[in-house]
């Protein structure tokens, strides 16, 4: 198949193109290169190292024989993505593009509108780009769990049936998300379907969980990593616990750490992107797949961490608790499904505490870069702080 990642040069596209260009598959790539800036405006960078784009796309080549084919633009710029379509004409895209941080959006009154400019018109731009170009392309969309929030009932996946006085109907399950990030996302979900019932496009819209880990089995037999962020706006729960060990830190939830969220591996997030190209939706058809492997504390992952590093090293980093900087429920009820994935064939490719060893194993040799940048690892960016003009 011809699919375009979109945002092929971030945490996830780069590990997806692997995968798909070692299946066989024609991998075109689109990004503007712009999380590598905003990484830097924080004071941080990847603790494990990519090079240049130009050097990536060099060595893709030689490692699997076949070229990545890149444009370099930024797909909330409609004429921007409208001539990369046609020159792809691709059977499948990917829509990895956004501004992928909920901290990044809270920092103020810039990045929030940076962060819904860019996330809701790259998205409107796809749907027409699609309708215009190619209306028989399948859109794979990532969104995020925290679309959801932390409802007192059941998670379902996009929808629940409702009866109230003494009607039912299938709805959209409600959303109440965290951050502007995250309401870029429960806007987009929200176009998506409107998009759908307008056209008949093809449209698989992905709730993932948090992702966690350095490798995929491509990146382990090619080294050709992915970005690793540990910072306080673009690092995620786990890999930032990582890190924090490594570098000598104690290891900080936020808040009483009761929080509860779903996580799974870099490995199984491409290998659920993979399903959702290789067993698509019916022709005219909108799913939504909750996409993560089990759901927990941030408590029980710090914990965790902290054990690992501890079997390790033979040193057991402290765990200390900070004052929450984010604007949401500590003690909550969350248990949501996730079947539909498994009902397409996926299974998890390994264990948490093997992968949480694996992460301290790699970071391991990057000890310095960590220790380097542990000044940008405690949280600065708080909720209610945002500022204005």
């Amino acid at each position: 198949m011809r699919v375009l990642i979109l945002g092929v040069d971030g945490y996830i596209g780069w590990a997806l193109a692997q995968r798909l260009a070692s299946k066989g598959h024609y991998v075109f790539g689109a990004d503007n290169l712009y999380t590598r800036k905003r990484v830097r405006e924080v004071g941080s960078d990847s603790v494990l190292p990519i090079p240049s784009i130009g050097r990536r796309l060099q060595s893709f080549k030689e490692f699997y024989g076949k070229d990545l084919k890149f444009f370099r633009g930024n797909v909330a710029d409609p004429k921007f993505l409208y001539q990369v379509f046609e020159r792809v004409n691709p059977d499948v895209v990917y829509h990895l593009a956004e501004q992928r941080s909920a901290p990044y959006s809270m920092i103020g009154l810039k990045q929030a509108n940076e962060t819904m400019v860019t996330n809701l018109v790259s998205t409107i731009n796809l749907v027409y780009a699609a309708k215009d170009t190619n209306p028989d392309v399948q859109i794979i969309k990532l969104g995020t769990m925290g679309e959801y929030g932390t409802p007192n009932i059941d998670i379902t996946e996009g929808f629940l049936e409702v009866e109230f006085r003494g009607r039912k109907d299938v709805l959209p399950f409600p959303r109440n998300a965290g951050s502007w990030y995250h309401w870029t996302k429960v806007h987009d979900s929200n176009n998506l379907m409107f998009a759908n019932r307008l056209w008949k496009l093809k449209i698989t819209d992905v709730m993932q969980g948090v992702v966690y880990g350095t490798a995929t089995k491509e990146i382990e037999k090619s080294h050709l990593y992915t970005r690793f962020d540990i910072d306080e706006v673009w690092g995620t729960a786990l890999n930032r616990f990582a890190a924090q060990a490594v570098a000598g830190l104690p290891i900080t939830p936020y808040g009483k750490g009761n929080q509860k969220r779903g996580f799974l591996s870099l490995e199984d997030s491409i290998s659920c992107l993979t399903i959702a190209l290789e067993k698509p939706p019916k022709d005219g058809e909108y799913r939504v797949l909750n996409q993560f492997d089990q759901y927990y504390s941030v408590n029980y992952l710090a914990e965790a961490v902290s054990k690992v590093y501890h079997e390790l090293t033979g040193n057991t980093p402290e765990i200390m608790n900070v004052e929450n900087p984010r604007v949401e429920a500590e003690d909550h009820y969350y248990n949501p499904d996730h079947k539909k994935l498994y009902d397409l064939g996926y299974r998890p490719s390994g264990e948490l505490k093997k992968d949480i060893k694996k992460i301290i194993e790699d970071l391991l040799q990057y000890k310095e870069k960590c220790r380097d940048l542990k000044k940008v690892i405690m949280p600065k960016t708080v909720w209610k702080n945002s500022s204005g003009i």
